[in-house]
């Protein structure tokens, strides 16, 4: 069996994670571990496998590309990664800048650029939906302590004046969203990119009572029945174990791992995995 051969952008908590579990797979193959701070991976990656380079991505001849770093490397290295790759991107916040977002759009006629479904759950029925122009309105509420929240700007202020209260700290569309918490909105900007980020609405919400837990609800809104006038609607709520503090929730590590197991043979194009 010829193993796919992954390599990884990022090595925090994610891509540690990640580095470890499909170095255990028999049917892949990690043939490079890139970050920021080199010091990160010493001890913890084989030095063999180190990326010093970003730039020398393409020397190490891998079929599979996971960024788990930072919305900026998609916008400086997407497209060059999908000239020889197909590219996975764990940071869709990147396609919040339109420009990035039309870019990568036309960069995958030669190899698939892969969007992590994460916690979007039922992604394949709302995409369906999308195709066939049925899809009217969808809506993505996060809710999490504030402690796990990770802002910038006039969020990050409201965010500070939350005390014993749940409080709503942003509704509206995604794309204003994800500038202002690229590590928090990732759920909306896969759910945005499929769906267009000016149609997907955003809500965050703080909730001091809910120390432990990542809760994500999406609301789905179908058609309206001519006769009875009555719409079809979908809401699911997923509530994602998360020690406080944590912006990322400990399903979450497992939900990429299966995405990278799927990443592949769907050819060029965009693909929800």
């Amino acid at each position: 069996m010829t193993k796919r051969r992954v390599g990884i952008v990022g090595f925090g908590h994610l891509g540690a994670f990640l580095s470890d579990a499909l170095a255990k797979r028999s049917d892949v193959e990690v043939v490079f571990v890139w970050n920021r701070s080199r010091d990160a991976m010493t001890g913890k990656v084989d030095e063999k496998l180190i990326l010093e380079n970003l730039d020398e991505f393409a020397s190490r001849g891998a079929d599979l590309i996971v960024e788990v770093a930072h919305p900026i490397i998609t916008d400086q290295y997407g497209e060059r990664f999908l000239e020889h790759a197909d590219y996975l991107v764990g940071s869709p916040t990147a396609f919040a800048d339109e420009a990035v977002e039309r870019r990568m759009r036309a960069a995958c006629t030669t190899h698939g650029l892969y969007v992590p479904c994460g916690a979007f759950w039922g992604a394949e029925d709302v995409r369906r939906m999308v195709e066939r122009g049925t899809l009217k309105e969808l809506k993505v509420t996060m809710r999490k302590h504030p402690e796990q929240f990770r802002f910038s700007g006039d969020l990050q202020k409201r965010l500070e004046q939350v005390k014993d209260e749940k409080t709503v700290l942003y509704e509206g569309p995604v794309r204003e969203l994800c500038k202002q918490a690229p590590m928090n909105s990732n759920t909306m900007a896969a759910a945005a990119f499929m769906a267009g980020f000016d149609k997907v609405i955003g809500r965050f919400e703080a909730d001091p009572d809910n120390p432990d837990v990542h809760v994500i609800k999406i609301e789905v809104t179908g058609p309206t029945d001519p006769v009875s006038g009555i719409a079809f609607t979908v809401v699911t709520e997923r509530s994602n174990p998360a020690p406080r503090g944590a912006v990322t929730g400990l399903q979450t590590y497992n939900s990429m791992l299966s995405s990278i197991v799927v990443a592949h043979g769907k050819g060029p194009g965009i693909h929800m995995c």
